[in-house]
């Protein structure tokens, strides 16, 4: 009787010391996305869920103390350019440091729909970065990355540049009614896999071709499942409250909710625009229009060097164009149309395709000129063709009072415009904007923390409940329970972005710790090693039956 007894306690004990959760996060201060007053308390993991918040009773086969560290919902990364990056290192370690567990792909242009000629010319137009292309459609891509393996969630909009290639390659003219009809069912196709709604980039070639009663139309198919119409609108100078105006005629005509890529003011003369923009915004909304911007936090965009060539010369898409200035006659009128938005000593190099231009990068144009021996207007394209691509440069265009103004708006969320990466190996071999390492560090420590332009937890609101709202993600976006558990643990009073425009290639830190869907990914501000990104399908998804 006292052997029997005795093994029932010790089945007791041992029962009782048996982990009940896969994690449990201790005592961290626990800002849930919602922008609340955040509270000290205790948050459980199971398997890929968020089970238990506040106090409760049992232990985790983890156990991470976050005394006097923030807890937070993973980030959301509204605009990545990681779509190609990711295939190479799937670890996402220049936004992962920075908390961010989604990246949101496919402005004006994504990685499906493919047809036959696209796909060999993404297949024969690589560069450093070698892969194969083994999907034909946008859904298939995002499942190819979740089963190679990445770190973050990934998901993306459809680029209405890519609808157009697919089915009118370059072409600057409206489509037909079959035409029209073509990229609808394609748009639809994406919708029904998982896309989180319809994108352009209104500056770009062939996203640029489209009318507003084109873009309309699509935004129609996006809206029938609960999809978001997003843009780089038409332009961000001289006609920025037009391009917003459109916009937001988008939003009421498809009866959708849309929004700005990167809302900004370029060149000094059109800054004084941005109260207005946020004032149409504003009324928009007041209306019951759901319109809401992105930004990223720093004062220089980066694109090609080639948009500073008149229109009508780039039309046709960056091949194309090259092939025109190899006439002297178009070269010379292409030259002629060239109006500085950004003087060449605001304009910085950061990446070449020809390695025997990489001696310029970190350099300006207007030094750049001057080593060439030519004019600022004949160097731009000389080095153009000589490079035979668009050319990465930085433009110094924007006003830091705007974006004071701007990152406190209750409807501004946050991008990067730019690729994840490792500061490591084939990444090294160009530079980069900052924004790629520091866009949403700098949110919690530069105009949070040490600005105090808003309280931490509006700051994690806006980089994590708002976007998620936003996309109509499902149990993603809030540290609650049955959420996906994705994590973040960072010190607030430490972290810090270090990139600069002169050395970008340097990671942000204060983030500690990562879970995505409960699987550790950052561990004492290390990666662990660990892939458990998966596709983050939107809301219209359809779900296909088990047969």
């Amino acid at each position: 009787m006292r052997l029997f007894m005795l093994l029932l306690v010790i089945l007791s004990f041992s029962c009782a010391q048996t982990p009940e959760f896969d994690t449990v996060i201790r005592n961290g201060t626990l800002y849930d996305g919602t922008g609340q007053t955040p509270v000290v308390g205790d948050l459980a993991i199971k398997n890929d869920r968020i089970v238990a918040i506040g106090k409760f009773d049992g232990k985790g086969k983890t156990e991470v103390d976050a005394t006097g560290k923030a807890v937070s919902p993973g980030f959301i990364n509204m605009l990545s350019w990681a779509n190609i990056s990711l295939l190479h290192d799937g670890r996402s370690q220049s936004d992962l440091r920075q908390g961010v567990t989604l990246e949101v792909m496919g402005e004006g242009r994504s990685m499906g729909p493919l047809n036959a000629n696209m796909k060999q010319d993404m297949q024969s137009n690589q560069e450093a970065i070698k892969f194969e292309v083994g999907w034909n459609t946008l859904g298939e891509y995002l499942s190819h990355l979740e089963k190679k393996g990445v770190s973050t969630n990934v998901t993306s909009f459809v680029g209405n540049g890519t609808l157009r290639t697919y089915v009118m390659g370059f072409e600057s003219r409206k489509p037909t009614a079959e035409e029209l009809e073509q990229m609808k069912n394609l748009l639809e196709d994406e919708m029904k896999a998982g896309a989180v709604g319809i994108s352009s980039s209104l500056l770009y070639a062939p996203s640029m071709h489209a009318d507003t009663d084109e873009l309309v139309e699509l935004a129609k198919v996006a809206a029938k499942y609960d999809g978001m119409y997003i843009s780089h609108i038409r332009d961000e100078g001289d006609l920025l409250v037009e391009s917003v105006e459109e916009l937001i005629q988008i939003s009421r005509q498809a009866g959708i909710r849309a929004e700005v890529y990167h809302l900004k003011a370029s060149s000094a003369s059109n800054w004084h625009k941005m109260d207005t923009v946020i004032n149409r915004i504003q009324a928009a909304r007041a209306e019951g229009l759901p319109v809401t911007a992105d930004m990223y936090t720093y004062n220089a965009s980066s694109t090609g060097l080639h948009v500073t060539l008149p229109q009508w010369v780039r039309a046709d898409g960056v091949e194309a164009m090259l092939a025109k200035l190899t006439d002297a006659a178009v070269r010379k009128k292409a030259i002629e149309g060239i109006q500085w938005r950004t003087p060449p000593g605001g304009i910085l190099f950061v990446g070449f395709r020809n390695p025997e231009l990489r001696k310029y990068l970190g350099k300006r144009l207007d030094f750049v000129a001057q080593e060439m021996n030519l004019s600022a207007e004949e160097a731009l394209v000389e080095l153009l063709l000589q490079d035979q691509s668009r050319v990465q440069v930085v433009y110094f265009s924007m006003s830091e009072e705007n974006i004071d103004k701007k990152i406190q708006l209750p409807w501004m969320s946050f991008c990067s415009d730019a690729g994840s990466y490792s500061a490591e190996g084939v990444f090294l071999e160009q530079s980069t904007h900052p924004r790629a390492y520091g866009s949403f560090a700098r949110v919690l420590g530069l105009y949070s923390r040490d600005k105090k332009l808003f309280p931490l937890q509006e700051a994690v609101r806006k980089l994590s409940g708002l976007p998620a709202e936003n996309l109509k993600l499902k149990d993603r976006g809030l540290l609650k329970e049955n959420f996906f558990a994705d994590v973040v643990v960072f010190d607030a009073e430490r972290i810090q972005d270090h990139a600069t425009f002169e050395q970008p290639h340097q990671y942000a830190t204060g983030v500690e710790q990562v879970f995505v869907n409960g699987v550790q990914v950052l561990k004492d501000g290390e990666h662990t090693g660990a892939m458990p990104g998966r596709f983050v399908k939107g809301p219209g998804a359809v779900q296909k039956k088990k047969l």
